[in-house]
């Protein structure tokens, strides 16, 4: 699919609306219960990238970004200021934050993963798009250097080491990471509210899938 590496002004996502949205199938039974299936096994997130009143730098920074994406044509990355990291808002990623799987002692490749858990339930989000030089990576509580021990392909969160895990050795990983979006909309509308600022109250913007 058609995909700028390129992420949206952070300045201007940052104080936009959004987050995850899920696809249920509810049928009704006539003896009143329901029965509950869903088509995705991923979540999909959907923001509105709209600015209220900024400089008309912003508002033309917004524009040539939208009209360089031409409009929904390409997709690119977005920072979701709630959820950018694989450990908690307030903490720093730590090479512990996730395990993304488990050594066999050929396995070379290990896809970056975000779990989300309540109770006995988890989700194991994709991340495949993380953010280059934060990736930070163990194997065992030990250690990797970037370069030396391992490479990450920040265009789809696979993680390589150059030797395989040893058989039951727990690969863990800490990194930052960004959401692929494309603009919902091919129109954006802005408005001057005096000669300094203005305002682009509408831009719809929704997670691809890569």
């Amino acid at each position: 699919m058609s995909f700028h590496d390129i992420r949206f002004p952070a300045n201007l996502s940052f104080g936009s609306v959004g987050g995850p949205e899920r696809r249920t199938d509810i049928v009704s039974l006539t003896s009143g219960h329901e029965e509950r299936n869903t088509p995705w096994a991923h979540s999909r997130r959907r923001y509105d990238a709209g600015v209220g009143m900024r400089s008309l730098d912003d508002l033309e920074a917004l524009v040539a970004f939208f009209e360089a994406r031409q409009g929904q044509l390409y997709g690119f990355r977005w920072k979701d200021w709630s959820d950018f990291k694989s450990c908690r808002p307030s903490k720093k990623p730590g090479e512990d934050d996730q395990v993304i799987g488990t050594g066999d002692g050929q396995k070379t490749q290990f896809q970056l993963v975000k779990r989300y858990r309540s109770g006995p339930a988890e989700y194991a989000r994709p991340i495949v798009k993380p953010v280059a030089g934060t990736v930070i990576v163990a194997v065992q509580s030990t250690p990797m250097r970037e370069g030396v021990h391992f490479e990450i392909d920040t265009s789809t969160g696979l993680v390589s080491l150059d030797t395989a895990p040893p058989e039951g050795s727990v690969v863990t990983a800490g990194f930052e990471f960004d959401v692929p979006v494309r603009f919902d909309t091919n129109r954006i509308q802005t408005s001057v509210a005096s000669f300094q600022a203005g305002q682009a109250p509408d831009v719809p913007v929704v997670e691809v899938r890569l």
